[in-house]
């Protein structure tokens, strides 16, 4: 299993390369447009890297991990986590090339989308206004923005063009050709093209899209690669399976037979307004995509039925039923829709992942143990609840060392080790982890977790109308 360790050690040499100049403007646009999304550690480093590299360059100096971690002074962990979340967002972009002397790194930082990018990006935008509400989000927007030209009415542009003013040479271009040549391995200093996040089409299931579609109404070539991004990203931003996107795709055909991607993105964020009340989307109100389901749609045994409401239930709706219908609180909400939007983990693995921890921590969700499991799930490319409980049963013995580490660290070198048994979600087989030794000396416990196993099934059984299809 992959740990920060053995991805990245202080001694790792790194440079810093740039797509492109960045400017004093881009400075204002990380603060507060990208800051509320990727937190101050990820700003601090893209900062900091930014400053290495000298003006007017593309390049920086080579330099170790652990200078950076003395520079900034946090923890090689926090380096690569808030490394991950800026490659996330599309901010940078990491290689390595391992060589007999060791291993080393090129962070190549991309410049962030323009305001006007940013406001109409989509899926930026909406979580800024989520995270920080309408009044910052409207004075945000109004930082940004101006009086448009077109409001200066009763102008007549006068402007010269080029050959009024400049007349061409006379000389024959074999004359100099030779010296406007370059060289292959040059590279001119100036602006990269910002990048906005994409969402992997493959998520999205074009198959049963394109079969509900009319040849007569949507013609396939209809279906660009820009339109299949868009979809795509449609898809996940407003949690829309391919047969509710079918009308969405047929409203959006202009007369041309093309399919208006502006107009698109209308009809979705339309549809999914009349869906929610006009509430803006939240991760955490997304349930499991059809393509990524586990479960049968007529669950017949425990484990089916399980499989259904974790599938067929919103992270949000699961805290909520979890603590008897109590609305959960903000930080734990904040906890979970960071780990989905930062980690792009799916409903029904976070549900498995809320479960697994609740039940760790008792009842307890902590921001660093979500954190650490989610970002390993994010690297297995975990997409269903069955997939996350493999993987929970697989490297349960690691993620006791992880919950229990800090803990360990601060007990005396002295005190006697003790046997206990770990609470655990009932879909985990507790047998194959524990001897059976251990089983019987704490009996006790394995009552208490029985009759929780028991609380949390009732609970599903009053859901899912006693494990009925809904």
């Amino acid at each position: 299993m992959a740990q920060h360790w053995t991805e990245i050690v202080p001694g790792d040499r790194y440079a810093v390369a740039m797509n492109g100049m960045l400017h004093d403007y881009d400075r204002k646009i990380l603060t507060l447009l990208y800051q509320p999304l990727i937190g101050p550690t990820c700003l601090s480093l893209y900062m900091t890297l930014w400053a290495e590299v000298e003006d007017n360059r593309l390049w920086s100096t080579s330099s170790s991990h652990h200078s950076l971690m003395n520079f900034m002074g946090i923890r090689l962990k926090d380096i690569y986590e808030a490394r991950q979340k800026l490659e996330g967002i599309g901010l940078l972009k990491a290689f390595v090339k391992n060589t007999e002397e060791g291993r080393t790194f090129i962070y190549q930082l991309h410049p962030p989308l323009t305001p006007e990018q940013f406001f109409l990006d989509g899926m930026l935008n909406i979580y800024l206004y989520k995270k920080v509400g309408k009044n910052q989000y409207s004075r945000l927007k109004r930082f940004f923005s101006d009086q448009s030209q077109s409001a200066q009415t009763g102008y007549e542009e006068i402007t010269s063009s080029f050959q009024d003013v400049y007349s061409s040479g006379h000389n024959s271009p074999n004359d100099y050709i030779e010296d406007l040549q370059t060289d292959e391995n040059e590279q001119f200093i100036g602006r990269g093209e910002p990048q906005a996040i994409q969402i992997n089409p493959a998520a999205f299931n074009f198959e049963l899209l394109e079969a509900g579609l009319s040849e007569s109404l949507v013609p396939k070539k209809a279906l660009t690669k820009k339109v299949k991004e868009a979809i795509s990203n449609l898809a996940f931003l407003y949690d829309i399976d391919a047969i509710q996107m079918k009308n969405i795709v047929i409203s959006a055909v202009n007369e041309d037979d093309e399919i208006a991607i502006d107009e698109l993105r209308k009809s979705a964020r339309d549809w999914y307004q009349f869906q929610h009340q006009d509430q803006l989307p939240s991760l955490l109100d997304r349930k499991q995509p059809l393509q990524h389901l586990s479960a049968k749609s007529k669950p017949q045994t425990q484990e089916e039925q399980l499989l259904y409401y974790l599938d067929t239930t919103s992270p949000r709706q699961l805290l909520k039923d979890i603590s008897g219908g109590a609305e959960p609180s903000s930080g734990d909400l904040k906890i979970i829709e960071d780990v989905m939007f930062q980690q792009r983990l799916l409903p029904g693995v976070v549900n498995v992942l809320i479960q697994y921890v609740l039940l760790r921590t008792d009842m307890k969700l902590t921001k660093s143990y979500v954190e650490k499991i989610s970002s390993h799930w994010a690297r297995k490319k975990i997409q269903t609840s069955v997939a996350a409980m493999t993987l929970a049963k697989k490297e349960h013995k690691q993620y006791l060392e992880w919950a229990e580490g800090k803990k360990a660290n601060k007990k005396p070198a002295t005190k006697k080790k003790t046997v206990r048994t770990e609470l655990l979600p009932d879909w985990f087989d507790e047998s194959k982890s524990e001897t059976t030794e251990t089983v019987d000396k704490s009996k006790g416990n394995e009552q208490e977790l029985s009759l929780k196993m028991q609380e949390f099934q009732e609970m599903m059984k009053k859901r899912n109308g006693g494990g009925s299809s809904e």
